[in-house]
């Protein structure tokens, strides 16, 4: 188990992370939010392999007209921050492992599939409800968005009662 004493302290981390989220205001004028990046990344492979169906859908052709490439979009560049800030930080840390974690009732290829599935059903939803979890409680919490407040209730709550059903798994 790792030493609690190499993670920074939790309030701390929080003023850092308004502190970024108010410079994103500042210089780009929007929040943070990563479902934006992951819908243009599946816009350009899909782009790349049957260009004809991007045209003609009405949903992601707005990503690819105008001539500007969908990956050139400050989206992207923040969640390959997050992605490289986060390997950095870990190696830095000397907590750097590679290893699918998962309780004694699961297989590592379970527990990799559930969070595939799990994962594919969240960004549907995320692009669905047009925002991510990241973007509706940091962005929206932070201008106060009543809705956004009412989500992350609701997200907590779930969590909270699909953890009897899961936590069977890990104990």
């Amino acid at each position: 188990m790792n030493d609690k004493s190499q993670y920074w302290q939790p309030y701390f981390a929080g003023i850092v992370l308004g502190l970024v989220l108010l410079a994103a205001f500042y210089t780009v004028g929007r929040g943070l939010g990563a479902s934006g990046a992951m819908m243009r990344t599946v816009t350009t492979v899909v782009h790349a392999v049957a260009p004809e169906h991007t045209a003609q859908n009405a949903y992601l052709s707005r990503y690819v007209s105008g001539g500007q490439h969908p990956l050139k979009n400050w989206l992207v560049f923040q969640v390959l921050g997050v992605l490289v800030g986060g390997l950095l930080s870990g190696a830095l840390a000397n907590r750097l492992k590679f290893e699918v974690e998962h309780g004694p009732r699961f297989t590592p290829r379970a527990r990799l599939f559930t969070a595939f599935a799990g994962g594919i059903i969240f960004g549907y939803a995320a692009r669905l409800a047009m925002g991510c979890t990241s973007g509706q409680a940091l962005t929206g919490g932070a201008t106060l968005a009543l809705g956004s407040w009412a989500f992350m209730m609701m997200v907590f709550a779930g969590g909270y009662a699909m953890a009897y059903f899961v936590r069977r798994q890990w104990i």
